[in-house]
């Protein structure tokens, strides 16, 4: 096992710069999850840690080794994809432990690291099997394998639960957390799914645009999102966002629709900003009055979108609720749980 330390690690692309100074430490141990939307530069800086995109500038640290000029088979890491990439033509026992021939191992150490490693991801029963055969979650198993059997210090996993239906990811997520508990080797896994993050990895690494906008664990982000981009990324379904002014100790929305607010920061009388809080963080007989668009019955909770001050917003309730579209509903946000963002900077006000 071992630490990985970035600083102020860049990639361009010609003149075009995609990694904007990248800093971060992740300690031994640890599974840290990179996150962000599609072309945000997460799988490229995965890809840097790797060895296979080389860097513009700045440093990577593995284990307090600088690794920049070192190819990715020197790097001690393994690292599972999002399409499997498995031999077609070799079965599971000879996928999993292919780079271990390569290197020259015994036969016989081969075959127990390869045994050890189907033992913990219930694979035995499988060896024999080509993949072809197999189901795509057993596939995604022997890809995480093949990087068990190497005992590498680091683990990284580019969107590997992308191929799988919804119920197989849930059972796939669990799955490689139980593994990384079983075997603490840091792990850096790179996903677009905040839920994903937020239930497998110690701390989360938000990216945009090749910045980190903030790193903290999944609570950490949910509670205290430092930004607007971190509040509407974090949290399923986002954040409820309505622009107004603040004005004494309270809040007014564009329309002139008055919001509860525990208290206003010092000195921001009449100051612009963005009024936030979470769609679970709505209760049921508060004092603002909303217009229903849509009820959504899921059976333990029911989601509700609707209109307040002009804007759409979702609650999210454990009641039964028998009102209609069109209806009226007045709901009440926790006032320790609302957020006030700067409507020009986009900054979390405290």
């Amino acid at each position: 096992m071992a630490s990985v330390d970035l600083i102020d690690v860049r990639k361009a692309y010609g003149d075009h710069e995609v990694i904007h100074g990248v800093s971060m430490h992740i300690a031994d141990g640890e599974f840290v999850a990179l996150v962000g939307p599609s072309g945000c530069g997460k799988s490229t800086l995965l890809r840097m840690i790797a060895g296979l995109e080389p860097i513009t500038a700045g440093e990577v640290h593995i284990d307090s080794r600088i690794v920049n000029d070192l190819e990715p088979k020197d790097r001690d890491i393994a690292m599972v994809f999002q399409n499997y990439a498995l031999y077609p033509h070799k079965n599971v026992a000879n996928n999993m432990g292919f780079a271990l021939q390569l290197r020259g191992l015994p036969k016989a150490e081969v075959e127990g690291r390869v045994r050890r490693a189907a033992e913990i991801l219930g694979l035995v029963p499988y060896l024999a099997r080509y993949p072809r055969q197999l189901s795509g979650g057993q596939r995604q198993r022997v890809a995480m394998g093949r990087a068990i059997v190497r005992d590498p210090k680091v683990f990284l996993f580019d969107e590997p639960l992308s191929n799988l239906d919804a119920k197989l990811r849930v059972q796939m997520r669990g799955e490689i957390k139980e593994l990384h508990q079983r075997l603490k080797t840091t792990t850096i896994y790179v996903t677009h799914d905040q839920v994903e993050a937020m239930t497998m990895a110690d701390r989360i690494v938000v990216l945009h645009d090749g910045v980190v906008e903030q790193i903290g664990s999944p609570l950490e982000l949910y509670d205290n999102p430092a930004n607007l981009f971190v509040a509407g990324f974090i949290g399923s379904p986002a954040m409820n966002m309505v622009h107004g002014t603040i004005r004494g100790d309270g809040f007014v929305a564009e329309d002139g629709t008055p919001l509860p607010l525990g208290r206003a920061p010092a000195g921001s009388d009449g100051r612009q900003v963005i009024y936030g809080f979470r769609p679970e963080h709505l209760s049921l007989g508060g004092p603002v009055s909303t217009q229903i668009t849509v009820i959504e019955p899921t059976g333990s909770e029911t989601q509700v979108i609707a209109k307040l001050a002009g804007q759409k917003i979702v609650g999210v309730f454990r009641e039964r609720i028998s009102a209609r579209p069109g209806e009226t509903l007045s709901v009440g946000p926790n006032l320790a749980s609302v957020h006030l963002f700067d409507a020009q900077s986009g900054h979390r006000l405290t």
